[in-house]
């Protein structure tokens, strides 16, 4: 979907989305107001307070919420790549800052102010109002100077990083060779040399067992483990016990309507000419005159209103679509398209619509009316939110008093688990580097529970969120020590090694041989198997080092062969028997394609750079500190 807000309002779009208003206020607030005393991450000197970190994740949470609907997980949050990618992002935006800085940005005050001012939020009647936008930062303990102090931050980094985005460049001629090789196809055959052919005639001696045995001593070690009793005070188990009367449940439902309901969606398509709000009026015009051209090109045949879109429309991410944008209700888009869409009668065709980004031409293709909902429809749902809420309260009171009771009674878990109604579970055996879902998995648990305290000592661990609203405290019943088992206890094991590298070097040689000889010529040697065509595109289930094998290979004389060891141990032969070269492409695919190659470059460009900045500061992350508290 296209970006309707124009270029410089992506500045504000990265710390202003009106949805989350109060998070932006809470979280700029905090990069003034924070003492800094635990923080995640020095960048230049300057630190990442955990505080803001979490109110980034927390807007990733919404932002994964919005996108992936039904699909999304709380527990995702907890992936380790996604919390450092989010620290990551907040280190990145103070290296920039830094950045602008030292290469001397400036950004006017006149511009400045024309970006503030036309943020939506701070409008009356489509106007800026300077009482509107006083109270709304007043409204959440924020001061003009400071906002705009961070505005204006963002947008000389945005000046750093436009350089790249918006100036991605790739031949003509390149684009259209990667196009042609992209459509290439070969028509081929495979057949498969496996070491399972040659595991029957390898055996191992006594000698190489031995041998074998003595040099990989850390690969048969036994990690060290444990057995634990342990207690979970958990959020969803508390759920569980709630009870909801329907005078609740209705009363809550009349009060929240409006949550359980589906407003009105429509679905459109466009065809924009992009105009920048700083163009000349001779630039402005000449784009509003391409666009009227193109209404009349559409008013004329609006059944090939995806086809225009797709030869004309400057917004590369719908384009290729034929200007779909999906479904989307109020308050998605900008307000004068979205003003404009839910004005519109079913199939019908715009005049020119201008924003900031350009002129677009709209056609309504579909109206998705809103979805009222009756209580008995929304029962069971609003009946597990009130039972989630009390549970919540429960919860809240609870998590202090337990985390405290394993602490303070360290020697047993009974009494925590009378006094919370809590049945002590029992562990399998547990090891220290790789532990078992759902709670002995957790890096904190596990460090807790293979601590000196815990092992030698036999007290609790302390209560450890292992998930979300999860604490768990836990025991130590048995403990075993790294061992390495006797040659004999793995004398199988060890054989059955060995035979299989065995089988794999003897499938890769015959492999090897077998192509020999029919490159030189000779048939007869291997049973082939059905032919298929397959291309860069449409792999057709080969992985990458058979395809590139297979496109190396040398067409001008066929059939023509080649092999590549896999990746189940042994050799793979292939046999082209026929090249296709794809067919010349539209002007409207090659310009498309040649668009979108722009972009992938100039998105490298972008990281190869934002990598460069961060090799010229100084950057400490602490992992430790990472960890979710």
């Amino acid at each position: 979907m296209f970006d309707f807000v124009h270029r410089k309002k992506r500045i504000v779009q990265a710390i202003l989305a009106l949805a989350a208003l109060p998070f932006l206020f809470w979280g700029i607030e905090s990069y003034n107001s924070s003492d800094g005393g635990d923080y995640l991450a020095l960048a230049a000197g300057e630190k990442i307070p955990r505080q803001e970190f979490e109110q980034a994740l927390r807007n990733q949470q919404e932002s994964m919420r919005a996108t992936m609907g039904e699909n999304f997980n709380d527990a995702m949050l907890e992936n380790p790549e996604l919390r450092s990618a989010v620290l990551e992002g907040l280190i990145q935006q103070r290296l920039l800052k830094h950045e602008a800085a030292r290469v001397g940005l400036m950004v006017p005050d006149s511009q400045l102010i024309a970006v503030i001012q036309d943020i939506s939020a701070f409008q009356e009647d489509g106007k800026f109002s300077k009482q509107r936008y006083e109270e709304l930062l007043r409204g959440q303990g924020m001061n003009p100077r400071a906002f705009e102090a961070r505005v204006r931050q963002e947008m000389m980094r945005q000046q750093l990083t436009d350089a790249y985005t918006g100036n991605g460049f790739v031949p003509v001629s390149v684009a259209e060779r990667i196009m042609q090789l992209g459509g290439e196809k070969r028509e081929i055959s495979v057949v498969q040399v496996q070491p399972e052919q040659f595991l029957s005639q390898i055996k191992p001696d006594d000698a190489a067992i031995k041998s074998y045995y003595e040099s990989h001593q850390a690969e048969f070690q036994l990690p060290e483990q444990v057995r634990v009793e342990y207690l979970v005070l958990s959020l969803d188990n508390l759920t569980k016990e709630q009870q909801v009367s329907t005078d609740e449940a209705i009363k809550y439902f009349e009060e929240h309507r409006s949550e359980f309901e589906q407003p009105e969606e429509r679905r459109a398509s466009h065809i924009l000419i992009t105009v920048s709000a700083a163009a000349s009026d001779a630039e402005k015009a000449a784009a509003r005159a391409k666009a009227e051209q193109l209404l009349i090109q559409v008013r004329q045949a609006p059944q090939n209103f995806a086809e225009l879109a797709k030869q004309h429309s400057q917004d590369p991410g719908s384009a290729i679509n034929g200007g779909d944008l999906g479904f989307f209700a109020r308050g998605m888009m900008v307000k004068t398209f979205e003003d404009a869409v839910f004005q519109m009668k079913l199939d019908e065709i715009s005049n020119l619509v201008e924003t900031n980004h350009g002129f677009h031409i709209i056609k309504l293709s579909t109206i998705k009316p809103p979805k009222l909902v009756s209580f008995d429809e929304v029962k069971s749902q609003v009946e597990e939110e009130l039972k989630k809420q009390k549970a919540g309260k429960i919860f809240g009171e609870m998590a202090e008093g337990f985390s405290n009771m394993v602490y303070e009674q360290s020697d047993s878990l009974q009494p925590a688990a009378e006094k919370f109604g809590l049945r002590i579970q029992q562990s399998e055996w547990i090891a220290k580097s790789a532990g078992t879902p759902p709670y002995f998995n957790n890096g904190r648990l596990l460090q807790a529970i293979f601590s000196e305290d815990a092992l030698k000592n036999k007290r609790n661990t302390e209560a450890v969120e292992t998930t979300p609203n999860t604490l768990v405290s836990a025991r130590v019943l048995d403990h075993r020590p790294a061992t390495t088992p006797p040659i004999a206890a793995l004398r199988d094991k060890i054989s059955e090694l060995l035979a299989r590298k065995g089988a794999a070097e003897a499938a890769i040689k015959s492999g090897r041989e077998k192509l020999a000889q029919l490159q030189e010529g000779k048939n007869g040697i291997v049973a082939w198997g059905a032919t298929q065509q397959v291309s860069r595109k449409e792999p057709q289930g080969l992985d990458n080092e058979t395809l590139r094998a297979v496109f190396k290979a040398e067409v001008t004389k066929l059939p023509s062969y080649a092999g590549v060891e896999n990746s189940q141990g042994g050799f793979t032969l292939i046999r082209v028997s026929r090249a296709i070269e794809p067919a010349p492409a539209e002007a409207s695919e090659r310009k498309t394609f040649a668009r979108q190659l722009q972009q992938v470059h100039a998105q490298e460009e972008l990281t190869s750079y934002l990598a460069g900045v961060r090799k010229q500061y100084d950057v400490t992350v602490r992992n430790e500190a990472l960890e979710k508290k």
